[in-house]
């Protein structure tokens, strides 16, 4: 009896702490039992991991050049040898350059006499990260260079795996920037629209349909061009970055028009008029709150557009270019049809953007559906 009691307790103390939960308890519960939107998250966050701390990971210098180790395939490797003898260690082996007798084509082979085991932790080619902290410790890979590519190598002997962990942190960030300005001007200038209407948001509304209607390709060609050609990568980097938020905040600045055009007569918000609360404060405080979740989602799902439209930029030449490494300015490589068939794995940054954006698509699912917690 003592026992049941207990569980019956345990039970409606349970149901009450769950009528308790604020709206982001319930939503991260509801969001937790969203599978393939928790992994996606897991998955974004080892690649931001990767991206932030890419000097560290990357077992090479991505920028070093080696004459010796040009269009290197993929390297694998191995557990176990030639022999059938098994080592908990792992290894690749050397390579050995050989030509094709027939199409006179220079290829790497594994050269099974040479063996070289992965470290981790091991001091390599010295870095600076994020332009503070001067250091030589990779996590993993091999001192013996030009042996080690997991990725393989581009057409100037670059290890392609560095540049990619060195691109992550540019395509990805963009993405979070970009929807941050973008975030603050949709709601800024819709929440301003909204609520006051009138002149105001007739103004407001013809200059939104003037944005969405100009071609966006031309429009950032001719951006692109504007900039000077004395500006450093880093200002390009930024300028492209606020270029796609001035572009892309027009359609939540509709949205935030329409929710706050139902909720300005809304009785909370008579009653914060009735109590003094100025036009600014019931907007960031009340109005823009209340449909919070909704604001949260769309933020999400707005992240793989803005990285899509930095690697097309990029990729045609108008966007980021040389010597910041972005996956769309490696994707510049891949151009040719006769690159791609020779060399297939000049393909694998654009896998990391397959990736990227359908994370950041389940992660946007999961948050949708957990927007409504009770449902």
């Amino acid at each position: 009896m003592i026992t049941w009691n207990k569980n019956k307790k345990n039970q409606l103390s349970k149901q009450d702490s769950y009528y308790m939960q604020t709206q982001w308890q319930l939503m991260w519960r509801k969001f937790k039992k969203h599978k393939l939107a928790l992994t996606a998250l897991t998955l974004l966050c080892i690649m931001y991991i990767l991206g932030i701390f890419s000097e560290f990971f990357a077992p090479q210098d991505m920028a070093k050049r080696s004459t010796a180790a040009i269009s290197i395939s993929p390297t694998r490797i191995h557990f176990i040898d030639e022999e059938g003898q098994f080592s908990l260690r792992p290894f690749v082996y050397g390579l050995k350059q050989e030509e094709d007798p027939v199409t006179w084509k220079k290829y790497y082979k594994e050269n099974t006499e040479e063996k070289h085991y992965l470290s981790f932790f091991y001091h390599g080619d010295p870095y600076k990260m994020w332009g503070l902290i001067q250091s030589d410790i990779h996590f993993f890979g091999t001192p013996d260079e030009n042996v080690y590519f997991l990725f393989g190598t581009d057409t100037s002997g670059r290890d392609i795996f560095s540049r990619v962990l060195g691109a992550l942190r540019i395509s990805l960030t963009t993405g979070l920037i970009g929807v941050f300005f973008t975030f603050i001007f949709g709601c800024i200038i819709g929440g301003i629209s909204g609520y006051y209407g009138g002149v105001i948001d007739t103004v407001i509304q013809r200059i939104i349909e003037f944005l969405m209607s100009m071609p966006n390709i031309p429009l950032w060609m001719a951006l692109a061009a504007a900039f000077p050609s004395n500006w450093s990568s880093l200002k390009t980097y930024f300028a492209i970055t606020i270029i796609l938020s001035l572009i892309s905040w027009t359609g939540l600045a509709r949205i935030v028009r329409g929710k706050i055009l139902e909720l300005r007569n809304e009785d909370f918000v008579v009653a914060a008029k009735v109590g003094g609360a100025t036009d600014a404060y019931l907007i960031r405080r009340h109005l823009l709150p209340s449909f919070s979740s909704y604001l949260i989602v769309n933020a999400t799902l707005a992240i793989p557009n803005m990285i899509l439209a930095e690697t097309s930029l990029s990729f045609l030449g108008i966007g980021l270019t040389p010597p910041i490494v972005s996956l769309g300015v490696l994707l510049q490589d891949a151009q040719s049809i006769n690159t791609i068939s020779l060399y297939p794995w000049m393909m694998i940054p654009g896998i990391f953007v397959v990736i990227a954006v359908l994370a950041f698509n389940f992660v946007g699912d999961g948050l949708r559906d957990a927007a409504d917690p009770y449902k």
